[in-house]
């Protein structure tokens, strides 16, 4: 029986990194991502290396959450159909918008940085746990640091600066992802955060240029903060993707659950914000109203 993996946003960057890591590794991997285009040549990039099982490619907009709920519906009846079990989950999606963008209603940054991984992830549970021994993945960044820590709404009130949302997004996520690994415990499946540190990628090529993602006091001191931001962004792929092949396939993480694995791949102390219960709680609630797992 196959072993296999899903890896969201894989046909570039870190996710691609991943998807061709995960295939040495053994496992078929399903590449998910919008253009087609690009994923064939993923899948071409992936295959190339000859691994012991081909990819594949799925085509879905992780923007917009109905189409995640048709990739996991056809992720579900796929690994129903074929018998095999769905061993690892990587939720790579994000994505960082310097002016404020809507998605079906909701802010972007939330979106694609949360709200899309969770429901990809909590719709995807019974094949996970099936599946088990199986494991989740979800790609973290440092930007949490800098986030706003409330969660009764998406957006907190003042202005919209493209980085902290992005950070604020990314902090729900964490703050679920250690939220469901108490939820499995016992389960069989195992749940991990996974922190790149930083890398030249498309996102990040595409909008740390922009001194509108950052506070007006961060402006003031613009070339400072651009100065940093291409250092920690001037990395290959290749190595920020390592926390997310080493959290889906060391063996030394068998039976262990809710770590996060910092850019050196080791365990590192999430920020104290991300395992506070109340946060959870609250990015529970706002998570099953804006992206509820039945639309019925």
């Amino acid at each position: 029986m196959r072993k296999t993996a899903v890896v969201t946003a894989g046909t570039g960057g870190i996710g691609l990194e991943t998807a061709v890591g995960l295939a040495a590794a053994g496992y078929a991997v399903t590449v998910v991502g919008r253009d087609p285009d690009r994923g064939a040549r993923a899948v071409g990039r992936i295959d190339a290396a000859g691994p012991a099982h081909r990819s594949r490619f799925l085509a879905a907009d992780l923007g917009s959450l109905d189409q995640v709920r048709t990739l996991a519906e056809r992720l579900a009846a796929d690994h129903a159909a074929s018998g095999d079990p769905l061993t690892v989950l990587v939720n790579n999606v994000g994505a960082m918008f310097p002016e404020r963008t809507s998605l079906g209603g909701v802010e972007a940054s939330f979106v694609v940085n949360h709200l899309s991984p969770y429901l990809l992830t909590e719709l995807l549970l019974p094949t996970l746990t099936a599946a088990a021994p199986s494991r989740i993945v979800n790609v973290t960044s440092g930007a949490v640091a800098l986030a706003r820590r409330g969660f009764e709404t998406v957006e907190p009130p003042g202005g919209y600066y493209g980085f902290h949302w992005y950070g604020r997004a990314k902090l729900a996520n964490l703050a679920y992802t250690l939220d469901l690994a108490a939820r499995l415990d016992g389960t069989g499946v195992s749940v991990f955060a996974a922190d790149p540190g930083g890398a030249a990628t498309d996102m990040t090529d595409g909008t740390m240029t922009d001194p509108r993602i950052v506070s007006p006091a961060l402006r003031l001191l613009w070339p400072l903060v651009r100065r940093r931001f291409e250092r920690s962004t001037s990395g290959p792929a290749s190595a920020a993707a390592r926390p997310s092949i080493t959290a889906a396939t060391d063996e030394a993480l068998a039976g262990r659950t809710g770590l996060l694995l910092g850019a050196d791949t080791r365990p590192a102390a999430p920020l104290r914000a991300a395992a506070d219960p109340r946060v959870a709680g609250a990015v529970r609630r706002l998570s099953e109203r804006h992206a509820p797992l039945s639309t019925a």
